[in-house]
């Protein structure tokens, strides 16, 4: 009963649900299907299904499909500058704005790590106290995704793969993290990085 548009945001938020329950199998489906079946481009939506398909992706450890999912939606928001998106997901995205769009894409990067720390600031206020789950603030962007891979399982060797960087810079990024947020294993981190 809703219109297509719409529907397909609605599709959106349950890809992203299914990415919250660690289902990345269904979080991907969902997405993936929803693009598959839309008759013409909502770009909107299609931007955060993209996005979501992206998300899951990385946590499956499968960085090409998710760069395909990513340079998708980067050329769907083009256009009219839709760029908000991009800063939303930043920490969700495990890295591949760093890996892509710092690159080949530098003064559209910059743009999005603002939007990501206005928009980080804002979700952490709210987040944070509702929860009881803190989620750290006081990391940088590339300290931020490198924890976000670690907490979730990455080596050392397959973050700096992914980010295109040596192995030494992201065990020195470890380090600074473990030593920011006052913890001295690196499976503490889950308690401090988005689930």
């Amino acid at each position: 009963m809703l219109p297509t548009g719409i529907r397909l945001f609605a599709l959106y938020i349950e890809a992203h649900s299914y990415y919250l329950s660690e289902r990345y199998d269904t979080c991907i489906a969902v997405a993936e299907t929803a693009l598959a079946l839309e008759e013409k481009l909502y770009p909107i939506p299609s931007i955060y299904l993209h996005l979501v398909a992206a998300m899951g992706h990385i946590n499956l450890k499968e960085p090409e499909q998710a760069k395909e999912h990513l340079l998708e939606a980067w050329k769907i928001a083009q256009p009219d500058d839709m760029i908000e998106a991009f800063g939303e997901h930043h920490g969700l995205l495990g890295g591949l704005l760093e890996a892509v769009m710092k690159k080949e894409y530098p003064d559209a990067f910059k743009r999005i790590i603002k939007i990501t720390y206005s928009f980080s600031a804002g979700w952490r206020k709210v987040h944070n106290p509702v929860t009881g789950h803190f989620v750290a603030d006081d990391l940088t962007t590339t300290e931020f995704t490198v924890a976000m891979l670690a907490a979730r399982g990455w080596s050392n060797k397959e973050i700096a793969d992914h980010l295109s960087i040596s192995k030494e810079t992201i065990k020195s990024q470890v380090a600074s993290v473990l030593q920011k947020l006052e913890i001295t294993q690196r499976t503490d981190l889950i308690k401090f990085m988005l689930k």
